[in-house]
C-alpha cells in the first residue's frame, strides 16, 4: 500500500485552532504620548487594543505581529489573550456544509475533519479564480463548478488536497451554496 499523505494523528478542529489575528496600526498625532509613534499596534473595532482611538491611528495592510520588538506591549498582551479562531479546515468545512449533499461533498468534509491540506483559498475576479480552479484537471463535478465560476464576478475558490484527490470548492459571492468538484491529485 502506498501512503500519499502521512497519518495526521491527534489532529482535530480543536487542536488546530489559531491565534486571533488583528490588523496592524501605527499611532499618529497622539498628544502627550510621542513614544507611541513608530510602535506597531493591534487594530480593534474602534481603535487599537491598547485604547488609542481610531482618529489617532493609521491602519496598514499587514497583520499585527505580537513577537515583533516594535509591537506595543499592551496590544501584545490583549492579542495573546484573545479567544482562538477556527483553523482554515474548520472554516471551509462549515462553508461546504451548505453545499448540495453528494458523495464528493461527504468525502471532502471527512478530509477536512482529518486536516487535509488547503493550499489555496482566495476571493478574486472570476478570470483569476478560473486559473486557480484548474478545471481541466477535474473529473467529477467540473461542469457545475465551471458554471458557478462563470456566474460570479468575484467568487471564492479553495483547493483541498487529500489522499489521491484534489477537491475544488467554488464559493459564489451571492450567497448561493458552494459547489464541490474533484479530480486526481497531481503528485508529480
Amino acid at each position: 500500500m502506498h501512503v500519499i499523505d502521512p497519518p495526521n494523528g491527534g489532529w482535530s478542529f480543536a487542536t488546530a485552532r489559531e491565534s486571533a489575528r488583528f490588523g496592524a496600526c501605527l499611532a499618529n498625532r497622539v498628544p502627550g504620548l510621542p513614544h507611541l509613534r513608530g510602535v506597531q499596534h493591534a487594530g480593534g473595532a474602534d481603535g487599537t487594543l491598547c485604547g488609542i482611538p481610531e482618529r489617532r491611528i493609521a491602519r496598514v495592510r499587514s497583520l499585527f505581529v505580537p513577537d515583533d520588538p516594535r509591537s506595543c506591549p499592551r496590544c501584545r498582551e490583549e492579542a495573546e489573550s484573545a479567544p482562538t479562531q477556527p483553523c482554515v479546515q474548520e472554516r471551509l468545512h462549515d462553508r461546504v456544509l451548505e453545499s448540495v449533499r453528494s458523495e464528493i461533498r461527504d468525502e471532502l468534509l471527512a478530509a477536512l475533519r482529518e486536516g487535509a491540506n488547503v493550499p489555496v483559498w482566495l476571493n478574486c475576479p472570476s478570470t483569476v479564480a478560473q486559473h486557480y480552479a484548474r478545471l481541466d484537471g477535474l473529473t467529477d463535478g467540473a461542469g457545475p463548478a465551471a458554471e458557478a465560476l462563470a456566474a460570479a464576478a468575484r467568487p471564492g475558490v479553495a483547493n483541498v488536497e487529500h489522499d489521491r484527490w484534489r477537491f475544488l470548492v467554488v464559493l459564489p459571492e451571492d450567497g448561493r451554496p458552494p459547489v464541490v468538484a474533484r479530480g486526481p491529485r497531481d503528485l508529480g
